[in-house]
């Protein structure tokens, strides 16, 4: 079946098995998208089995999220030339087996090896799934599709860490890699009968050249936003060296594909209005994405000192939210002009992060809970429409390479995310202890009161110092996640005005 066959049948909505096409697509989603976090919670076990220090067992995560990064760039050439059903079905066998050599993995450098094959095959498997669910749902019904298999995409980092922290703690951190065994064999098997087949094009040929020095900008980026934070960002060479190979390649892979002939990504994919407003508003929706659960965690364990599965249930409402809001996003994106769902959604985490920029560790867990679901909720209403109409208007056959840009800045936003608002997080936490620390002076009234103040925090014994210094401490962090959400807030707002460079299509009856 080629394309425009298969673009048709989809369209006039004759795709058969269409049902069981859909849970197989959505299970691989959600298993790639569980993996990019499922593992965080284990890595204090793993750092003890595989004799890595804390510094070393953090290259679990990165090696993964680095050649995914670097492999969802090609995606579309790849289904192009070897067609999408068997790259589909190639790269779900591969990161089965990936998985379970990761879980078998008796050193650190198995891992690493292991971790950065189990990525270049789960690379492919979001933008394949999604471009399988816009070809086999008509466009009145693109929408729906979009919720459910964003459902995948938007639970799977949400739900990870909670369900590896569980299997690590009943079973063993091994399970954390063996429990995608099952649903990888049943995805493989069902796509290998009720996937309609794809010719392949074996006249292709690769861009190698463009390929290169994309792979080298993503990996030296990606690698200078994990490490940045631990390096002392650039005061350290390393970092310096990332950041300037990161920008060279990224610049020469744009002079390349402006110029050459045949790039591996049609520069004309970004003429289309929609899908360019779109990737920019990707990336701001990624930035939020992680980041805010990243800052929510902590913030829930040491601040306001939950257990560890009390922050698992009150971080759950956030991703019941999102799947709640798209449904509904999915039903309303094909009635209602998606900008204005997007804008609505856009303002809801706004308000939601504005919310949080005011809490302190006292806040009633039910206004914690509230907050969360409406970002959560946001952040449903934001994604679902923005994927309708980010390709509304673009052409059937850049669809793949369209949906692997989006995956691609939806990472690189996560990245960017997590990276400055940790950084700015501990910027920001030391430069508020050293201003309440300063106010610490013999001449201050509040420490030499001759009452409980000055017994238990008396700055000239060893133990009142401590104490004193323990209190400086929670306050200046308190005050530091109060700028990191305020910060957010100014750089969230302005995607809004990306919904002004977005237009929704008028179709006729027989559209």
């Amino acid at each position: 079946m080629s394309q425009t066959q298969f673009d048709s049948r989809a369209q006039f909505d004759r795709v058969p098995h269409r049902f069981l096409i859909t849970i197989c697509t959505v299970g691989a989603t959600l298993m790639q998208a569980l993996d990019q976090t499922i593992a965080n919670v284990a890595l204090p076990y793993m750092q003890g089995s595989l004799s890595a220090s804390a510094d070393e067992v953090t290259w679990v995560l990165t090696s993964y999220i680095t050649a995914a990064a670097i492999m969802t760039a090609p995606v579309g050439w790849l289904a192009a030339r070897f067609g999408r059903k068997y790259l589909f079905i190639t790269c779900l066998i591969g990161f089965t087996i990936t998985s379970m050599m990761c879980g078998a993995a008796q050193s650190l450098e198995q891992m690493v090896v292991f971790r950065i094959f189990q990525g270049l095959f789960g690379a492919a498997l979001v933008p394949l799934s999604q471009s399988t669910m816009m070809d086999i749902y008509p466009v009145e019904q693109r929408g729906q599709a979009m919720a459910i298999w964003g459902v995948g995409v938007m639970i799977g980092p949400i739900l990870g860490p909670t369900l590896g922290g569980y299997l690590t703690e009943l079973y063993d951190w091994r399970f954390v890699f063996y429990i995608n065994l099952p649903f990888g064999v049943l995805a493989s098997v069902g796509l290998m009968i009720f996937m309609p087949r794809s010719h392949p094009n074996f006249n292709l040929r690769f861009d190698w050249i463009g390929f290169a020095v994309l792979s080298l900008g993503i990996g030296a980026l990606q690698t200078m936003l994990d490490r940045g934070h631990n390096q002392d960002w650039f005061s350290s060479g390393e970092i310096i060296v990332e950041a300037i190979v990161g920008c060279l390649g990224i610049y020469l892979f744009i002079v390349h594909m402006l110029t050459a002939r045949k790039p591996f990504i049609p520069p004309e994919i970004f003429r289309d209005r929609n899908f360019a407003a779109g990737l920019a508003l990707m990336f701001a929706a990624g930035t939020i994405l992680v980041s805010s659960s990243a800052l929510m965690a902590p913030w829930l364990q040491n601040l306001a000192n939950y257990p560890v599965d009390t922050t698992g249930l009150i971080m759950a409402p956030r991703g019941i939210g999102t799947m709640v809001a798209m449904l509904m996003g999915g039903r309303l994106a094909s009635r209602i002009d998606p900008r204005r769902i997007m804008a609505l959604g856009i303002l809801l985490v706004v308000w939601s992060i504005w919310e949080m920029a005011v809490w302190t560790p006292d806040i009633p867990p039910g206004q914690i809970v509230l907050t969360i679901m409406v970002q959560g909720a946001g952040l449903g209403l934001i994604f679902i429409p923005l994927q309708v109409l980010g390709f509304a208007t673009l052409p059937g056959q850049y669809r793949t390479d369209g949906t692997s840009l989006f995956s691609l800045l939806r990472n690189i936003g996560a990245a960017v995310g997590v990276s400055v608002t940790t950084s700015t997080l501990s910027h920001n936490t030391q430069v508020m202890h050293a201003e309440i620390g300063a106010a610490v002076t013999p001449f201050n009234r509040a420490l030499a009161d001759g009452g409980m103040v000055e017994r238990f925090w008396d700055p000239t014994t060893r133990h009142g110092a401590a104490l004193l210094d323990k209190v400086i401490g929670h306050q200046a962090q308190i005050i530091a996640y109060m700028n990191d959400y305020r910060m957010m807030v100014f750089t969230t707002l302005p995607a809004l005005l990306l919904l002004f460079l977005m237009r929704w299509p008028r179709r006729t009856g027989k559209g």
